[in-house]
């Protein structure tokens, strides 16, 4: 039996320090990427616990509101460990590819892949890649997705206008991220949890040193609310944007389509 990836514990990529707004950091790319090298192994057993059972089901939402059909081909940035990438491969889409920056996470969603083998119906392929500078031809793609990752893009702009350029006529995106719930009770809860109690027990699961634990749950907080990521979508081209809460707000699911002047809707 071959062995399985591996993942390296990086000199800490996040101090308390960093973590004022992560998001100005001008070195946030190489930080997120030691991050992510360093929790590779465990990014799935801690998804799954510290979102209570929830994130497959966040994607699986994500996948039936990209509106999918046969022939499409699909683009799943910051695809990380492949999850969305096979929920997508399970459509009649025609081929995904999963892109993501960080090497270490794409060796796992490659195993993951071949493990599901006969249970995909599309095309799966992976490829490494920066979201802000997609190796693509304009127009390539019918779905474009990324879970969870475009608050981790050093431009979120700069990402989100690529998307634009790679989809087709007609094209969808469609991005999951967290938000800080509306209701004070739930946004109580939210930050306790997400600010004291994850950060220790995702930290002692995967026996973190890189500081990934903290800066995630601080990313969430200075990060841009849905509203904004919207508006940001629309200054890029983006209309028909909408935006669908789940699990009372704790992550939102953003969509927007690529209608170009004089390009009549079908259907």
């Amino acid at each position: 039996m071959q062995p399985g990836p591996t993942t390296t514990q990086p000199s800490q990529a996040w101090t308390d320090q960093d973590l004022t707004d992560p998001h100005a950091r001008e070195d946030k790319a190489e930080r997120v990427r030691a991050m992510f090298s360093a929790i590779a192994g465990s990014y799935d057993l801690n998804n799954r616990v510290h979102s209570l059972w929830q994130d497959q089901a966040w994607r699986r939402a994500a996948v039936r509101d990209a509106e999918v059909r046969a022939g499409d081909e699909v683009l799943d940035c910051a695809c990380g460990t492949g999850d969305l990438t096979l929920a997508f491969a399970r459509t009649p889409a025609k081929s995904v590819l999963g892109l993501d920056f960080t090497p270490e996470m794409l060796d796992f969603a490659r195993l993951k892949a071949d493990r599901a083998g006969e249970k995909s119906r599309a095309h799966v392929r992976y490829l490494q890649g920066d979201a802000q500078d997609l190796p693509f031809d304009d127009a390539s793609f019918d779905v474009v997705s990324i879970a969870f990752g475009i608050r981790n893009v050093q431009r979120p702009e700069a990402a989100i206008r690529e998307f634009f350029r790679v989809l087709r006529p007609e094209g969808r995106l469609v991005i999951l991220e967290f938000a800080t719930p509306r209701a004070a009770p739930v946004r109580w809860f939210n930050g306790f949890y997400c600010g004291w109690v994850m950060p220790r027990t995702a930290t002692l699961i995967s026996r973190d040193k890189s500081g990934a634990y903290k800066y995630l749950p601080r990313s969430v907080g200075t990060f841009m609310e849905p509203e904004s990521l919207g508006d940001l979508m629309r200054s890029a081209g983006f209309s028909q944007i909408d935006h669908r809460p789940m699990s009372m707000g704790i992550c939102v699911r953003t969509r927007g389509r690529k209608i170009v002047p004089g390009e009549l809707p079908s259907g």
